[in-house]
């Protein structure tokens, strides 16, 4: 049975490591994957490190971004040491026991950065937590086909220990917790709090919300309630003029 993550790999650069991904994912029964912007689209290479995996690389699901590899993910996970306020940083294995939990509501997207520079600041930020792997300091970072291997093992053997309980269903997807979000932009703009284009208030305000496992009805709920709220502003602003 396929397991409920799909592997978003950012502008890799590689073509072997997108071969070594997909016998990594071959291996341990992970059968979705989206490559955003990649560097490289040499799959005839690829296809010699992927052992019994061809077929992968077949059919790549290949996307200019990352909002849209993630639009119907339920949950979104990005590999990183780095830290962010307000986001968990998770083991892989508790990654994996909670991608099975959430699975009635919706995939996981498991996020890899590019071979050089990993993941930028703001990918890290429309990220709902964080995961990385435990390293020795004197070599703290792993290759990208290593690390999602990693990964992979662990969602297999989390499915086979089948410890976790099924969550409820109707979690808010990513595509609708960024609707919300620019609804809650929208109006702070227009209700005058909102006044530059830094992040850190509208990120303050809605990390807690991102956090809270809104379900599909509490996030349409609160979209449409700031909405129109930002159009009785709009009315009483015309009303002034």
């Amino acid at each position: 049975m396929p397991l409920p993550v799909r592997l978003v790999l950012l502008r890799p650069r590689n073509p072997e490591n997108l071969g070594a991904v997909a016998r990594a994912m071959k291996n341990f029964g992970v059968s979705e994957w989206a490559v955003v912007d990649p560097r490289t689209l040499d799959f005839r290479a690829a296809r010699r490190v992927a052992v019994h995996a061809e077929e992968l690389l077949d059919r790549p699901r290949v996307v200019p971004s990352l909002a849209e590899a993630i639009a119907d993910c339920a949950w979104v996970v990005g590999t990183s040491a780095r830290r962010l306020a307000g986001k968990r940083c998770l083991s892989p294995d508790e990654v994996a026991r909670e991608a099975l939990a959430r699975a009635p509501s919706g995939p996981t997207a498991l996020v890899f950065g590019d071979e050089r520079s990993g993941m930028t600041r703001d990918e890290l930020a429309r990220c709902h937590d964080l995961s990385s792997i435990p390293t020795e300091p004197a070599q703290p970072s792993l290759n990208l086909a290593q690390a999602a291997l990693v990964y992979c093992y662990d969602l297999r053997r989390a499915e086979r220990s089948k410890a976790p309980a099924p969550a409820a269903p109707g979690i808010a997807l990513d595509g609708q917790l960024t609707a919300l979000e620019d609804a809650l932009r929208t109006a702070l703009r227009a209700g005058g709090f909102l006044v530059d284009e830094g992040r850190g208030a509208l990120a303050a305000l809605f990390s807690p919300l991102q956090r809270a496992r809104l379900t599909q009805r509490e996030a349409r709920l609160r979209t449409t309630a700031l909405r129109s709220l930002l159009k009785r502003l709009e009315r009483g602003q015309d009303r002034e003029r």
